[in-house]
């Protein structure tokens, strides 16, 4: 299966992405397609088998759309002056047109030459002229409208083209019947409401799009973060190129100043970077030969030459831009509500303004009065604002997460996040930042210190645990050489296997003396080192314990500080950890966990979330994304504590790039605020189309109240902008 994102062209509202959703998910070959209304492009996973991208650029266009090829960055459509231009001049249009048509009804000086009594010729025709600009400016609308009937997916644009049509086409008849048989029928034209929907249908998309943008900024300065240009070496030569320049292995050169344009590592210098952006970290971060730097750090002071390695759509942000677009993609449970309804809501209210219309003949109103009321139903029930309830508010939370440093990679955890009752963490990495340091060596053997510690670390520096860092570090403070190793084996959640020279190794916690038999004489020892907050590793050679090594980590800044937010909100915390249990319940004593479940396999871990869900716990699991990657799957919500340059291969629902457990509740406190607005979105909306479309069909005729279909179309421009500034507040949310 593959996976591709196009960009969609002529899409309007709710009922265009919901005709092309469904009808992409029929096609055979197409595994998932989800379309998003805001982003205006579609997620399709198909069977590269059986379909291209050219063949589903045709499904599209066989829906009634247009597809702009695959999706590249985001882009917000800024309004140029011609537009602005063009709206304005169609705005002193609508004013004359609707002075002309309906200023001597309310009493204005009337321009002789318009007189609908002394020159009705001149009158009708100026009327005819100026809604045939309008018709002309709205011409994309009618298409649509017209093409997606057609196509049997008929939308918002088909309601407003049917009205618009209708009552052009009626005003038309009327003005032949003037002509040449009723001089009084030039009071039954209607041509202005024809005019002022389309005008007011273009206001809103205008509002509309200005919004959108809004939405998608945060998004765009991602994008934006990374620099235009760089320099690259060629032949010692400095030569200025484009980011699409740059190939992998090409030498790039970063002053003082400047941005780094690639992912990529250092081979010459050493300087300062400010990496905020990913990891939220405000202190520059020290750089040498052989560190990795991230596209868009800034360098702080030094000189330094890197090999390009990640470019183009591999780099850290393009991963980051596309997991966000991605998550936008996917569709919350809460968003179906609207697609649903959406989905029956046009055909429905064609009925209704079908029946409306034959009623209105039936019970002798006239032919004037029934299209009237056809007309203000169509237009009054456009689904503008049902479409834009769920999938603005959506975005606008995924682009406050990204500017936050929270990756969701599905918008439904946006929905299910502030339905967590119980968080269950890992300890080494996630509650501690997992800089591990060794705080004591205990030397059962004949050996020197040294020797021990050389041959430990030795195997230990193999290894990917942050364990083996803490050896790492300690062999280059002490100058030590790293001996040659062979037969490596890890043994997951339990430590390694090895061997130096004729010798065997095992190094692990208690469980490996378990499971290789060895018998264990110091677990005093080992009860000292834990109650002073170490981790512990058992040193075997040979079959003989030949050493304890305690491993202390320091527990991250503001731990204390997120456990204790947690407990205030009646959510369970759970330290989960294969350490032992002493160390584990001291750090947990400290940090006012509650509970911890101690020496546990990565697998175990898997096992115990599921144990806590069938208690009917909704559970979020936080680890580091490597030893807990089956229990980041299991959980309802896997949340990953990561840095920035390995998000493309985690397992878990979101990433946390800042490397701040802060962001867990900010994560919360969005997906509440996100729920509710949504919530406020879709009540305004259905309770918008419950009150109005009662009206447009004339039941609270006999008290006075009824509209007209200019009326109706500002009605539904007032809805959508009400939806829309609601849906923008999001962007408000501190944290």
């Amino acid at each position: 299966m593959k996976k591709v994102i196009l960009s969609i062209e002529g899409m309007t509202c709710s009922a265009c992405s919901n005709g092309l959703e469904k009808y992409l998910n029929k096609q055979k070959g197409i595994k998932e397609a989800s379309v998003n209304l805001v982003m205006a492009n579609a997620s399709i996973e198909y069977d590269e088998k059986l379909l291209n991208l050219e063949k589903l650029e045709e499904f599209v266009k066989q829906a009634g759309f247009k597809s702009l090829g695959e999706f590249k960055e985001i882009k917000t459509e800024k309004k140029n002056k011609k537009e602005k231009v063009k709206f304005i001049i169609f705005t002193i249009l609508a004013i004359i047109l609707m002075y002309i048509s309906m200023g001597h009804m309310i009493n204005l000086p009337t321009i002789k030459i318009f007189d609908p009594h002394e020159n009705t010729a001149i009158y009708m025709t100026s009327l005819l002229i100026l809604t045939i600009a309008f018709l002309f400016y709205g011409f994309d609308i009618l298409k649509n409208g017209y093409k997606n009937l057609v196509h049997k997916t008929p939308n918002m644009d088909t309601l407003v083209a049917i009205g618009v049509m209708s009552s052009f086409l009626y005003s038309i008849y009327n003005m032949y019947m003037t002509l040449t048989v009723n001089h009084h029928q030039v009071m039954n034209l209607y041509f202005e409401s024809s005019a002022i929907v389309i005008y007011f249908i273009k206001l809103g998309r205008y509002i509309d799009g200005i919004s959108k943008d809004k939405t998608k900024e945060a998004i765009q300065k991602l994008v934006e973060i990374t620099p235009n240009s760089a320099v690259i070496k060629i032949n010692g030569e400095e030569k200025k190129v484009t980011l699409d320049e740059i190939n992998k292995g090409d030498i790039v050169v970063a002053k003082p100043g400047d941005k780094i344009a690639v992912d990529g590592e250092i081979i010459v210098g050493k300087t300062h970077l400010d990496e905020s952006f990913i990891t939220g970290e405000s202190k520059p971060v020290s750089k040498e030969i052989g560190s990795k730097v991230i596209a868009g750090s800034i360098n702080y002071d030094g000189y330094i030459e890197y090999k390009a390695e990640r470019i183009g759509k591999e780099s850290t942000i393009s991963e980051i831009v596309r997991l966000v677009v991605e998550a936008s993609n996917t569709k919350a449970p809460i968003a179906k509500i609207a697609d649903k309804v959406s989905g029956i809501f046009v055909p429905l209210v064609m009925l209704i303004a079908i029946i409306s219309f034959i009623v209105y003949l039936i019970l002798g109103q006239g032919l004037e009065i029934a299209l009237t009321t056809f007309v203000t139903v169509l237009v009054v029930a456009c689904p503008c604002s049902l479409g834009l309830a769920t999938p603005l508010a959506i975005v606008v939370a995924e682009g406050l997460c990204a500017e936050k440093g929270i990756l969701v990679k599905k918008s439904e955890i946006l929905e299910n996040a502030q339905k967590v009752d119980t968080i269950v963490f890992d300890k080494t990495g996630t509650l501690t930042y997992g800089k591990l340091k060794i705080a004591k060596i205990i030397n059962y053997s004949n050996m020197e210190e040294e020797q021990l510690i050389q041959e430990v670390g030795s195997i230990e520096s193999k290894s990917t645990h942050p364990i083996g860092k803490a050896f790492t570090d300690y062999l280059q403070d002490k100058k030590l050489q790293t001996l040659k190793i062979s037969d490596l084996e890890n043994i997951a959640g339990l430590g390694i296997k090895a061997k130096i020279d004729d010798n065997d190794f095992l190094l692990g916690n208690a469980k490996i003396l378990q499971k290789y038999n060895i018998e264990n004489s110091h677990e005093e020892d080992e009860k000292k080192l834990a109650e002073n907050g170490n981790s512990i590793v058992y040193v075997v050679k040979n079959q003989q314990i030949v050493g304890i090594i305690g491993i202390n980590d320091i527990v991250r800044e503001n731990a204390k500080e997120v456990v204790a937010e947690l407990n205030k909100r009646k959510i369970q915390t759970i330290m989960l950890t294969g350490d032992n249990k002493e160390t584990a319940e001291k750090i947990a004593n400290n940090l006012g966990i509650t509970k911890v479940i101690a020496n546990v396999l990565p697998t175990e871990k898997a096992n115990m979330i599921n144990k806590l869900k069938k208690e009917n716990k909704f559970v979020m699991m936080c680890g580091d994304g490597i030893n807990d990657s089956p229990a980041l799957t299991v959980s309802d919500i896997g949340v990953s504590v990561n840095t920035g340059t390995d998000i493309a291969i985690d397992s878990s629902d979101v990433i946390l790039t800042r490397n701040d457990l802060k962001s867990i509740i900010n994560l919360i406190n969005i997906s509440r605020k996100t729920i509710r607005n949504i919530k406020q979105n879709l009540f305004w909306a259905f309770f918008y189309n419950l009150l109005m479309i009662p009206i447009a069909v004339g039941i609270l005729k006999p008290i006075g109240i009824s509209i007209t279909p200019m009326i109706a179309s500002l009605a539904m421009v007032l809805s959508s902008i009400t939806v829309i500034l609601n849906a923008l507040r999001l962007r408000k949310i501190k944290g």
